[in-house]
């Protein structure tokens, strides 16, 4: 009867060791292609980290308030990354427009690129909660 249950024990814990180190490796892969030089010879995260540097004094109190209020709903656990990746395509749109501050457009019109179609149903209502108008943002989000 023992010996049953240790082999039991045994059995559960090298599949749930397994299947952690694939979700594990699957997770860090990831990351590590995002640290792969492209053809610039600069990598994703490289440049998500320059447009934040470039544009990190052109942001005003209020809409670091909007952006940690529309990254809430991701899990603790990633939420950096997805601020940072936010951020990133917000600046990058800020550098392409040659924006003097982010402004609240940028912010959404950020936000809409930078996430997946799943997560705008979060922005909608959010943007209405807020009474903002979406009309001018409709055509991002059919894209």
């Amino acid at each position: 009867m023992f010996d049953s249950w240790v082999q039991w024990m045994i059995l559960f814990w090298t599949v749930f060791m397994v299947v952690m180190l694939f979700i594990g490796g699957f997770f860090m892969f990831r990351k590590f292609l995002k640290r792969l030089p492209k053809a610039d010879g600069k990598s994703i995260l490289d440049w998500e980290e320059y447009y934040i540097n470039e544009t990190r004094h052109l942001w005003p109190e209020e809409l670091k308030n909007l952006l940690e209020e529309l990254v809430k709903p991701v899990p603790e656990l990633f939420r950096d990354v997805a601020r940072q990746k936010i951020a990133a395509k917000i600046g990058e749109l800020a550098l392409e427009k040659k924006a003097d501050k982010i402004t609240e457009s940028l912010v959404i019109e950020g936000y809409i690129k930078a996430t997946p179609k799943r997560d705008h149903k979060f922005l909608r209502k959010t943007l209405a909660k807020k009474q903002i108008d979406i009309s001018p943002y409709e055509h991002l989000f059919n894209k």
